[in-house]
């Protein structure tokens, strides 16, 4: 046995035996086995189909909502912009509402329900694959509409929610000093967009999965979200720092896909702390072979996910020493 595999499987073991070190490894490893960053990029591209449209048609109702209160619209849009760190002012900059409010507003909604479809779409399937749901058991029409639905919804009504925070917030700081109200908006918006994630994690998985499952994903989610409302305009400037240069007006588009790439991968690192601890899939080898009792449960899990009609059931087995059949179970 080489140094460099004596080194690996030494550092392998003491991996295992640590699930501070475990439990990391094997979110990782899942999310490299799942090709997790694929469908982090296919729901990245439907999110950016959805934006422009969704954002022209929110111009639009406001300007006619609020016609006689500029300051509260562009307070508003402000603070829905705001979601985008370093984008969201240039954006807001270029974007003007429709001049025509029949066929043009209608156009808009078409082209922004399509794009909010193919994501809403797109994140049920990611769900679905970081779970392992055989695609048997996946949520068929019209079911899958009325989940997709409520996926296109609930965003909406978390940015609303969390806008209103922010002007609240925003109003009740010209008038209270200190940091109390900027801590009292963040604790608010961490708690609603918990909410959102998880109901948005409860839409989009089927109902094998207990809710209680679900919520340390969707908590890491929406810490994750808002440390990237903080600091993720040091991400985004980085990224159109070099971009401009070449690309000029596109560096915004660059700049964007890149934001929503980061949040939809994040996520889905979140939601598969949730697969690892319900099935409690740790640790695994990272220097295999030998391969652990949670690899075996893990390749059982994947080869399912095939299953196409009921009645079918795909086995693996380990042909190698201490081989057995592992069938994964759930834990609360």
């Amino acid at each position: 046995m080489s140094m460099v595999t004596r080194t690996a499987r030494s550092l392998d073991m003491r991996q295992q035996g640590n699930p501070w070190l475990a439990v990391p490894v094997a979110v990782a490893k899942k999310f490299g086995d799942d090709q997790a960053g694929n469908l982090a990029a296919l729901i990245a591209y439907y999110a950016f189909v959805a934006i422009f449209p969704l954002l022209l048609v929110l111009v639009t109702v406001l300007d006619i909502v609020l016609k006689n209160h500029p300051a509260l619209r562009q307070s508003l849009l402000k603070s829905a912009l705001a979601q985008y760190p370093v984008i969201g002012s240039t954006i807001v900059q270029n974007i003007s509402p429709l001049h025509r409010t029949g066929l043009a507003l209608l156009v808009g909604l078409l082209v922004a329900l399509f794009g909010a479809r193919g994501l809403a779409a797109a994140a049920l399937n990611a769900l679905n694959s970081v779970w392992e749901i055989p695609i048997a058991r996946r949520p068929r029409f019209p079911w899958s509409l009325v989940r997709s639905i409520g996926l296109i919804l609930l965003p909406g009504l978390g940015l609303i929610g969390t806008t209103v925070l922010s002007v609240m917030a925003s109003g009740a700081g010209r008038v209270l000093t200190g940091v109390g109200v900027s801590v009292t908006a963040f604790l608010g918006c961490l708690v609603l967009n918990i909410g959102v994630f998880w109901l948005a994690f409860r839409l989009g998985t089927v109902s094998d999965i207990s809710s209680r499952q679900l919520l340390p994903g969707a908590i890491i989610s929406a810490a994750v979200w808002q440390i990237l409302q903080a600091f993720g305009g040091y991400f985004v400037s980085h990224q159109l720092a070099h971009a401009s240069a070449l690309y000029g007006i596109f560096a915004i588009v660059l700049g964007l896909l890149a934001w929503l790439y980061l949040q939809a991968e994040l996520t889905l690192y979140a939601v598969e702390f949730n697969v690892v601890r319900a099935y409690r899939l740790w640790p695994r080898s990272i220097a295999p072979p030998p391969y652990t009792k949670q690899d075996r449960q893990a390749f059982q899990l994947y080869a399912q996910v095939e299953r196409r009609g009921a009645g079918i059931d795909i086995v693996v087995e380990d042909t190698g020493p201490g081989g057995e059949d592992d069938r994964p179970k759930t834990s609360g």
